[in-house]
């Protein structure tokens, strides 16, 4: 038992470049497959986060040309303000929280309150409030992003 002891220590010590070499080479390859995946998580984060920021505002202008200009049919259209807020509840589902919880609430206020937009400023007023959570929520987002 003795021998084999003496053996493997000896092996060991005459090996211990190359082990030393292997065990940085993992440590090396573990921290740059992490390293990888945050940043490409982070790459998703900001595109995500830009993206709704930019459906937002284009939200935000069909309701305001509803509501304050009477415009039904073209800028103010109601089916256009459908296709951004279901955009931004998709979309935000890849965010991290609280943006998934925000764009649903968004999604929630806007199916309440659309049909009243152009007539109440309440309608207004709750769907403008919810897109500007949707919006401080996004730039929370990003601003936790490292």
């Amino acid at each position: 038992m003795n021998y084999k002891s003496t053996r493997l220590a000896d092996q060991l010590r005459r090996n211990r470049v190359a082990l030393i070499s292997l065990l940085v080479a993992i440590i090396s390859l573990s921290y740059n497959t992490w390293r990888n995946e945050a940043s490409e998580d982070n790459r998703t984060q900001r595109l995500v986060s830009i993206e709704i920021l930019l459906q937002l505002g284009e939200l935000q202008q069909i309701a305001w040309h509803n509501h304050y200009d009477g415009d039904t049919e073209d800028k103010g259209n109601l089916r256009a303000g459908w296709a951004k807020v279901l955009t931004i509840r998709d979309i935000a589902t890849v965010l991290d929280e609280p943006m998934p919880a925000s764009a649903e609430e968004l999604w929630h206020v806007w199916d309440d309150n659309y049909r009243r937009l152009a007539v109440s400023t309440e309608a207004k007023n709750n769907i403008m409030a919810a897109i500007a959570t949707s919006r401080a929520d996004t730039l929370t987002v990003l601003e936790a992003l490292n």
